[in-house]
């Protein structure tokens, strides 16, 4: 896969450190240096500013910066566009994502996709709702994963209606029902992923006026799988996430039900690169959606 400078100093910007960038592209940090020294010499201003917490723009850089987005951009397109008319399909798709998606979704979408299209990269960005819809607005991702409701600017792809489940250690009493009222988490530990990961979760506490007693917020779906089977909580986590779980713990739905609606949201997808609009219509086509609007 070919770089270029503009993806590579964006990239330097992203991450605010040379040896993580070159250990994201697998160059040499020299390499990496030169190559952000060499723009630099090239518009002829100082760009990044280096200390030992690591790089940062200067002020000529915070004004560029868009400008060097846009010439990445451009090139990705030119290159695409060029494979195009060579007959040979090449690109890079960034995507914005959530853990659920990137480990329970995704890569089999990937690996059917890179059958047709072998020469089509990808670059995954793994974050929250909130992050993911900022890297959408500023166009640090091609695409990205989000839950209903999104900006009504933004084009989307109905993809899936998760259901998000009560989980409890193996030998808890409420077990016994098959559905877990939500009165119940006012009054046992409660396990959450951190704040812009369980945004519908806590939307459906308010909604329903409860107040959960919130113990541990965790980063990671796993963990919170963990910390219920060593039963220090109960907690919600989305049927995705649970398809694969080697923990003694048990699902019930809850009541009343929460599902989260999953999109792909595309800022303009009439704009998007032909690489992008492949992959786009390739989930719409080969069966990948598992839609089905939500009740209410």
């Amino acid at each position: 896969m070919r770089y270029s400078k503009y993806t590579i100093f964006i990239k330097v910007v992203e991450l605010e450190s040379f040896s993580k960038t070159a250990d994201f592209y697998k160059y040499s940090q020299s390499a990496i240096t030169q190559i952000v020294k060499s723009l630099e010499a090239e518009l002829q201003m100082t760009l990044l500013k280096r200390s030992h917490a690591g790089v940062c723009l200067t002020s000529d850089g915070e004004q560029i910066l868009p400008y060097i987005r846009e010439l990445a951009m451009a090139e990705e397109k030119m290159w695409e566009k060029a494979g195009e008319i060579t007959g040979m399909d090449r690109g890079l798709i960034r995507i914005g994502v959530f853990s659920s998606i990137a480990c329970h979704y995704l890569p089999g979408v990937m690996k059917e996709f890179r059958k047709l299209y072998p020469g089509i990269d990808f670059e995954l960005h793994t974050g929250d709702y909130s992050k993911i819809e900022q890297w959408i607005a500023e166009g640090l991702v091609d695409f990205g994963f989000l839950i209903r409701p999104v900006r009504t600017d933004y084009d989307t792809i109905d993809i899936m209606t998760d259901e998000m489940l009560a989980v409890l250690p193996e030998k808890h009493p409420m077990t016994e029902k098959t559905e877990i009222p939500l009165k119940a988490f006012e009054d046992e530990s409660v396990i959450l992923l951190q704040e812009g990961g369980n945004q519908e979760i806590e939307e459906h506490f308010k909604k329903n006026k409860i107040a959960p007693h919130i113990s541990y917020y965790s980063g990671d779906d796993y963990a919170v799988m963990s910390m219920v089977e060593n039963e220090l909580g109960i907690g919600i986590l989305s049927e995705l996430v649970m398809k694969r779980c080697d923990y003694h713990i048990v699902t019930r739905s809850l009541k009343p039900c929460l599902h989260r609606e999953i999109v792909i949201a595309v800022k303009n997808e009439k704009n998007a690169s032909v690489a992008v609009k492949k992959f786009l219509q390739f989930v719409r086509e080969e069966k990948f959606l598992i839609y089905y609007p939500v009740q209410v």
